[in-house]
């Protein structure tokens, strides 16, 4: 049955035109009364949602959202018939009912009037367009890390949230925990004196799932391949080239690197409050081991320094070059302070990781519960914890690191213009064309 057009968000923000503005935190000019697609999310009604991805971090989500109050999904969307199946159930288990749609193409998912947002988890090569198109749709979205395929395509991502007046939650959920936070308010309330430099270790190598082989064949029945490859190259099936282990092939992801920037380099420039900036130099060393006859290029062992011109340097690596291992290790004139994941806090200067943040000190954004912060914003359109703007930013860090080891040399970034520094050669890695029929 299709609803009836009403005044919705939809038409509301093609109408006024309506661009998120403000600092990040600060509240958008709305009318009192928030618009949804069909109608108005009041205090008591449900935000409904589809879920477009149903793998891993999209089963993840999805799950999470399931088990908010406010939330009804009424929809999930895959290319892949098994794990539509699968998220259809859960669904409609969890509901009791079984009222929950299933769609294999994202457009007809989209053209439904009753939604008020989407998750999305795919392979990074179609985040912006499943974006995009979704924020062009009048919705708002919680979608995976890495923002974007490339540094264009998330700067897609961040135009279409200012354009459409999209709220954007990107799941770099470690700005939601609470040793994370109070880590990056250590730093900027000056507890180690004036940092000189950030040690971001991130995980090498590759974590392989084995989907069934390396040798070409047909895809399976239901598997809509053609779909899954979208605007990356036409290239013929194997088994391990898809689901999880896209992320070791470098026309899908950007290997460890790039999954795990938008998580340790996001806390990084939180700590050193340099969110909407990136660093001006970068160089380094990559190496590349040969897996499966070459079908896994990306980096296995990294190692890049990035100069900023607020007077700091940043040094991402796999877990092997760096003193702490994973995490983020911030060091100062008067000391260091690392912070990991498992509420890892630890400081050189004695009682730092006890002390208190004063009320006229510099206080973060708190969120407690990530996909709740995002429902939240939803309703009441401030900006999320982790918007895309800021998200951007933190994976163009890996971005431009891949790039400087590629070429084999230091690079000059202009964070302004999002361009190289009289660096054609580099520009031209900045993006790829998309395969036909997709553009943004």
């Amino acid at each position: 049955m299709k609803h009836k057009p009403s005044t919705s968000r939809r038409d509301f923000l093609r109408k006024a035109g309506l661009a998120a503005v403000g600092a990040i935190g600060a509240p958008m000019i709305l009318p009192s009364t928030v618009f949804a697609r069909n109608g108005m999310i009041t205090p008591g009604s449900k935000i409904t949602m589809a879920c477009i991805g149903i793998g891993n971090m999209g089963t993840y989500n999805m799950n999470a959202f399931l088990q908010k109050q406010d939330v009804q999904i009424v929809a999930v969307c895959d290319v892949d018939a098994q794990r539509l199946e699968e998220g259809r159930a859960a669904v409609d288990k969890h509901y009791g009912t079984k009222g929950c749609a299933v769609y294999s193409d994202f457009r007809e998912l989209l053209m439904r009037t009753d939604l008020d947002a989407v998750s999305i988890a795919t392979p990074d090569h179609w985040h912006a367009l499943l974006a995009v198109a979704a924020m062009k749709a009048g919705l708002d979205v919680y979608g995976e890390k890495p923002l974007g395929f490339s540094i264009p395509e998330g700067r897609a991502i961040v135009d279409a949230t200012e354009r459409y007046g999209a709220i954007w939650q990107t799941g770099s959920w470690q700005r939601s925990e609470k040793n994370f936070r109070y880590a990056c308010e250590l730093v900027r309330n000056g507890r180690i004196g004036t940092v000189h430099s950030v040690r971001v270790g991130l995980p090498d190598g590759f974590s392989i799932n084995d989907n069934g082989g390396y040798h070409v064949t047909a895809p399976p029945p239901g598997f809509d391949y053609d779909m899954w490859l979208g605007p990356a190259p036409k290239t013929p099936y194997i088994p391990n080239r898809c689901h999880w282990n896209f992320r070791w092939i470098s026309d899908y992801g950007g290997g460890q690197l790039t999954d795990w920037a938008g998580h340790h380099c996001d806390i990084a420039q939180w700590g050193m409050g340099t969110e909407l900036t990136a660093p001006v130099e970068i160089e380094g060393v990559a190496e590349y081991t040969n897996v499966a006859d070459g079908l896994f290029d990306t980096p296995t062992k990294y190692a890049f320094t990035c100069r900023y011109a607020e007077g700091f340097t940043m040094i991402v690596a796999d877990r092997t070059k760096q003193p702490k291992g994973m995490g983020v290790q911030f060091e100062g004139t008067e000391g260091w302070i690392w912070v990991d994941r498992g509420g890892v806090l630890e400081s050189s200067v004695p009682g730092v990781t006890t002390s208190v943040i004063g009320p006229n000190e510099i206080h973060l954004y708190k969120s407690e519960d990530h996909h709740q912060n995002f429902l939240d914003c939803v309703r009441s359109r401030r900006k999320t914890i982790t918007p895309a703007e800021v998200a951007h930013r933190s994976i163009m860090i890996g971005h431009l690191g891949l790039i400087a080891m590629k070429l084999g040399k230091k690079v000059h970034w202009n964070p302004a213009t999002e361009r190289f520094v009289n660096d054609p050669e580099a520009d031209r890695l900045l993006d790829r064309p998309m395969r036909g029929p997709w553009h943004l």
